[in-house]
């Protein structure tokens, strides 16, 4: 069965499409190796060179080279726990960046490890922990670069400062980021799922409709055979050949179906039916069988001619086609009536019949509640007036169909 023509008003395109930019999401992603392991090899190749040529420029004694090269090493080394520990990590990467700051040689390369750290911390949710640890460090270190000697000016303090907010900054962003992607996947993920169960309920009242329409014929016409079959064995054989007809009917509109889940299973377009979509002018012999075994069903059609769109007319026949069987199955109903006109811009049908009466204390079943799901996809809506002298339903659908 064809998809209806119906659009998502948020984007104004059909429902259950998705965008280009939409089916590429998420976008690619590095290994998490990758990840884990590129500020490690950068944080190695920025502090360890520079600080060795640092100290063999400015002559510094071995231990204190020595001290200061393991120190960056160790730094950037750290980073391998960051994915596990980010928190206990950039304390420990905070500490020993402030060591290195402390210990000739001064004005060293910049603590790359450690912007990776904090902002990893962030990204991670251990934001206190780089906080503290960071803004203690720092501050022993400004403090304590009086007792060691070294003399720096305000404006590196204020710099390095700066430096380390920018790197929270950065970190807060990335985590925002990440989160809005994360939000993003999630809404995507409920659309999906929601354009996949109104499909499943669209293709559940197909079936339904086709299935109840042709089945609870074949149980009238072989009533009527049984009936028949000693004494008028001529109508019991017409009543036989329309079993036939209407099970190779219901079996084609199956096949329509299932044609239409195979061609989404495998990613095809839409899948033409196996039969056309019905239309009003089918609602003559959508009547004519109903009739039988003293029930009466009789035709009132007031529209002179005039048919709205396509869509329009499948909807209303696919309503007809539920009441009716409704009337069959569960009415005890010795007449009926369909009735289609034109009230200005609506097409409205109505199918009343003369049986029990839905109980009052009756839940809205399936049936009832497809012929109001289809007409309220189609911009309409459907009506129920049942009591003790027989139901109505009257469905009122846009004749130029859904805007």
């Amino acid at each position: 069965m064809p998809r209806p023509a119906r659009d998502d008003p948020a984007t104004r395109r059909p429902l259950g499409t998705v965008t280009a930019a939409e089916d590429a999401w998420p976008r690619f992603r590095p290994p998490a190796a990758v990840v884990l392991l590129v500020p490690v090899f950068v944080s190695l190749l920025v502090q360890v060179p520079g600080t060795i040529a640092l100290s063999w420029w400015q002559r510094v004694p071995l231990a204190s080279a020595v001290t200061s090269v393991a120190l960056a090493a160790a730094s950037a080394l750290l980073l391998l726990a960051a994915r596990r520990f980010p928190g206990p990590t950039v304390a420990a990467i905070a500490v020993f960046a402030g060591a290195d700051v402390l210990i000739a040689p001064f004005g060293g390369p910049p603590p790359v490890a450690l912007v990776f750290a904090i902002v990893g911390a962030v990204v991670r949710g251990a934001r206190v922990w780089a906080l503290v640890s960071v803004g203690t460090v720092w501050l022993a270190v400004v403090v304590g670069a009086e007792f060691v000697g070294v003399d720096w000016h305000p404006a590196r303090i204020g710099l390095a400062t700066v430096g380390l907010a920018l790197c929270f900054a950065l970190g807060e962003g990335m985590r925002a980021r990440m989160r809005g992607a994360q939000e993003r996947r999630t809404q995507l993920a409920a659309r999906r799922r929601a354009v996949e169960q109104e499909e499943r309920t669209r293709i559940a009242r197909e079936l339904h409709d086709v299935l109840a329409h042709s089945l609870s014929q074949i149980a009238v016409q072989s009533g009527v055979g049984l009936h028949l079959f000693d004494r008028e064995p001529e109508r019991a054989r017409e009543a036989l050949a329309n079993i036939r007809g209407l099970s190779a009917t219901g079996l084609d509109e199956v096949r329509g179906v299932l044609a239409f889940l195979r061609g989404d299973e495998f990613g095809a377009p839409d899948t033409a039916p196996l039969t056309p979509q019905p239309q009003l002018g089918q609602l003559a012999g959508l009547v004519a069988g109903r009739s039988g075994l003293g029930l009466a069903v009789v035709l009132d059609d007031q529209l002179a001619g005039e048919a709205p769109p396509s869509a329009v007319q499948t909807t209303a026949y696919r309503i007809a086609q539920e009441a009716l069987t409704n009337v069959v199955r569960h009415s005890a109903a010795s007449n009926a009536t369909v009735s289609i006109a034109r009230d200005a811009g609506d097409l409205v049908l109505t199918v009343a019949d003369d049986g029990a009466g839905i109980p009052a204390t009756a839940s809205e079943r399936g049936g009832l509640r497809g012929m109001r799901e289809r007409a309220e996809l189609a911009g309409g809506r459907l009506t129920v007036d049942s009591g003790a002298r027989g139901t109505t339903v009257v469905a009122r659908l846009p004749w130029q169909g859904a805007s």
